[in-house]
C-alpha cells in the first residue's frame, strides 16, 4: 500500500463521516433547535466563561485534545500492523470518538457549561459524580505529570560528566525552549489587541502568523537558555499555575489560536512529505500479529484490548470529554459551532494519526527510535530526501509543534483539574458556588488553592517517576471515554432524545477498559511475585483493581438509569 493512497482514502472516509453522520447526529439530538444563548454568554464572567469566535475556539479545542496522543499512540501500536491501526482510527474516529467529543460538548452546553461529573450527578446520582470526579482528577494529575515531563524534556539541556552543557546535543532543545517562551509573549499581546483594543481578527491573524515566523527565526539563531530538565519542570509548574487561573482571553484563547497555525502548518508539511515520498506501507505488515511482546516486561500484549487503549486520541480518548465539557463548552459562541469544533476536531486528529502511521513507515529506513524522532525525523526525511538541506529546520519546526501540542494540553489539563477539584466540594443542586459556601468548602473550592494543590502534585509526580504507573493511563483514559459516553447517553435518554448511537461504543469501551485493566493487573502481580519490584507494580495493581470496581459500579448505575427511563416511556 502506498502511503499517499492510504491518506487519500482515509481523508475521503473521514469527510463523508463528518458530512453525513455528523449531520444525522445534529438532527437526532436537536443541536441548535432552541436558539438559546450558550453559557459563554449567559454566565460570562471574564475568566472561564468567555465567548470565542469559532476559529479561535477550534484552535483551543484541537490544540488541547491533540497533545502527544495522536502521535505516540499510532507509533506505539504500529507493531500490530498499519491496517489494524488504520481501521481502528477511521471506525473509532467517526463512530466512537467523534460521537463522544460532540456529545460531551453538547451535553455540557445544555448543563450550563458544567463538567461530565455534574452531568452524571444530575442524571444519575451524587455518589456517581463523586466517584467520577475522584477518578478524573487523579487521571488529570497523571496527565499533568506526563506532559510537564515531555515539555521539560524537549526544553532541557544535556550535561556531560563534569556538569558542563553539551552544546551540540542541547542546541535543538534550546531552540524549542526559546521559541516557546517568545510564543507565550506574542499570545498575550495578541489577546490584548483582539479583546481589549478590538483589532480586526483578520488583520490580527496575519500579524500573528508573521510574528510566529519571526520568533522561529529568532529562536533558531538566538537561544542562550540552557537549563536542566528538572529546572524546566518547575518553570512549567509556575507557568501552568498562572495560566490556569488567568482569564482565558489573556492567554488560553490567543495562545491556542496561534498554536493552531503551527499545528496546521505541521499537518501541511506532513501532507507534503507524504505526497513527495509516497512511503511504502509494506515496510511494516498490514496485520503483523495478534500478540506483541512488551520488551520491558516480556509479557504478551494481545491486539484486543491493547490496540484500543494504545491508540486513544487518534480514535477515542476520555480526556477529550473533559476538554469538551471543561473549557470548550464555556467558550462556545453558538450551539451550532459544536459540530465543526468537537466532531470536526476529532476527525482532524484522525488525519494526524494516519499521517503518523506514514511517518512510522518511512522512519524505518533510518532506524529512528523514540516518538519525537520517529514522527519529526520521519516527516523531515520525507521532504529532505526530495529537497536536500531542509532536514534541520523541518525537524526543529516539527519538534516545536509537538512541544506546543503538549504545552497546550498541559495548560488545559491543569485548568480542568482545578475545575474538578472545586466541583468535588460543591453541591450544584443546592446552588453552592465558591463564593457562597463557608468553612472548609470555602477554602478547598478556592481556585488558587485548587490550582496550587494540582500543580504541586503533578510536578512532584513528574519528577519522581510517573513512568512507573504510566502504563495505567491508557486504560484509565479509555475508562473516562466509556463513562463519558455513558453520561451523555443517560442524559439524552432522560430528555427523550435518541441515544442508541452511544450504546455500542459505550459497551465496547467499558469491556476494553475492564479487560485491559485485568491484564495489566495480572502482569503487575507477576512482577511482584518474581521479587525485587519497586513501588510501581504495587500501585498499578491496587489502582487497577479499584478502577475495575469503579467501572462496574458506574456502568450498573448508568444502565439501570437508562433502563428505568425506557420502562417509564
Amino acid at each position: 500500500m502506498n502511503g499517499l493512497l492510504l491518506l487519500i482514502i482515509s481523508v475521503a472516509v473521514l469527510v463523508c463521516g463528518y458530512v453525513f453522520y455528523g449531520r444525522w447526529l445534529c438532527k437526532q439530538w436537536g443541536v441548535g433547535e432552541n436558539d438559546k444563548p450558550t453559557p459563554a454568554h449567559t454566565l460570562e464572567d471574564g475568566i472561564d466563561y468567555v465567548p470565542a469566535k469559532a476559529p479561535i475556539l477550534m484552535g483551543h479545542h484541537f490544540s488541547s485534545i491533540a497533545g502527544a496522543g495522536p502521535i505516540t499512540g499510532p507509533i506505539g501500536a504500529a507493531g500490530f500492523g498499519w491496517l489494524a491501526c488504520t481501521l481502528w482510527i477511521l471506525i473509532g474516529g467517526i463512530f466512537f470518538g467523534g460521537v463522544h467529543d460532540f456529545g460531551a460538548l453538547f451535553a455540557s452546553v445544555r448543563h450550563d457549561g458544567k463538567s461530565i461529573g455534574e452531568i452524571i450527578s444530575t442524571n444519575m446520582s451524587k455518589r456517581a459524580k463523586m466517584l467520577f470526579l475522584i477518578f478524573a482528577y487523579l487521571t488529570l494529575i497523571l496527565v499533568v505529570a506526563a506532559f510537564a515531563s515531555i515539555v521539560a524534556g524537549t526544553f532541557g539541556a544535556t550535561f556531560d560528566e563534569s556538569g558542563a552543557v553539551n552544546l551540540a546535543a542541547s542546541e535543538a532543545n534550546a531552540r524549542v525552549a526559546m521559541v516557546s517562551l517568545l510564543f507565550i509573549a506574542i499570545a498575550i499581546v495578541f489577546g490584548f489587541l483582539v479583546y481589549r483594543r478590538n483589532a480586526p481578527m483578520s488583520i490580527a491573524s496575519v500579524v500573528g502568523v508573521i510574528a510566529i515566523v519571526a520568533i522561529i527565526a529568532i529562536g533558531m539563531n538566538f537561544h542562550p537558555i540552557y537549563l536542566s530538565k528538572d529546572a524546566w519542570m518547575w518553570i512549567c509548574g509556575m507557568y501552568i499555575a498562572i495560566a490556569s487561573v488567568t482569564p482565558v482571553w489573556i492567554l488560553l484563547q490567543p495562545r491556542d489560536y496561534l498554536s493552531s497555525f503551527l499545528l496546521y502548518a505541521m499537518l501541511a508539511l506532513a501532507v507534503v512529505g507524504v505526497v513527495l515520498a509516497r512511503p511504502d506501507m509494506s515496510s511494516m505488515p498490514a496485520i503483523n500479529t495478534f500478540v506483541v511482546t512488551n520488551p520491558d516486561t516480556g509479557a504478551g500484549n494481545p491486539i484486543f484490548p491493547v490496540l484500543f487503549t494504545t491508540i486513544a486520541c487518534g480514535a477515542i480518548s476520555g480526556f477529550h470529554s473533559l476538554v469538551s465539557s471543561g473549557t470548550t463548552s464555556k467558550q462556545l459562541d453558538r450551539e451550532t459551532d459544536a459540530k465543526p469544533i468537537a466532531y470536526g476536531g476529532m476527525l482532524l486528529e484522525c488525519v494526524l494519526a494516519i499521517l503518523t502511521l506514514c511517518a512510522v513507515a518511512y522512519a524505518k529506513k533510518y532506524d529512528l527510535v523514540g516518538a519525537t524522532n520517529i514522527f519529526g525525523g520521519g516527516l523531515a526525511h520525507m521532504i529532505d530526501d526530495t529537497i536536500p538541506g531542509t532536514y534541520d529546520i523541518l525537524f526543529t519546526l516539527l519538534v516545536l509543534t509537538y512541544s506546543a501540542f503538549c504545552l497546550t494540553s498541559l495548560d488545559t489539563a491543569t485548568r480542568l483539574a482545578r475545575f474538578m477539584f472545586q466541583e468535588f466540594w460543591l453541591d450544584a443542586s443546592k446552588g453552592e458556588t465558591p463564593e457562597n459556601v463557608t468553612g472548609y468548602k470555602k477554602v478547598l473550592s478556592n481556585m488558587y488553592v485548587a490550582t496550587g494543590i494540582t500543580v504541586v502534585l503533578g510536578v512532584v509526580l513528574g519528577l519522581n517517576g510517573y513512568e512507573k504507573i504510566w502504563a495505567l493511563f491508557g486504560s484509565a483514559n479509555q475508562l473516562l471515554a466509556g463513562l463519558g459516553l455513558l453520561a451523555v447517553a443517560t442524559w439524552l435518554g432522560n430528555i427523550g432524545k435518541n441515544n442508541k448511537m452511544f450504546l455500542i461504543p459505550m459497551g465496547f469501551m467499558l469491556v476494553v477498559t475492564i479487560c485491559s485493566l485485568l491484564i495489566n493487573t495480572k502482569n503487575q502481580v507477576a512482577l511482584i511475585s518474581a521479587g525485587g519490584a519497586d513501588w510501581g507494580p504495587y500501585v498499578q495493581a491496587i489502582l487497577g483493581i479499584l478502577l475495575v470496581v469503579l467501572a462496574v459500579i458506574l456502568a450498573i448505575e448508568g444502565i439501570a438509569t437508562i433502563a428505568k427511563k425506557k420502562q417509564r416511556a
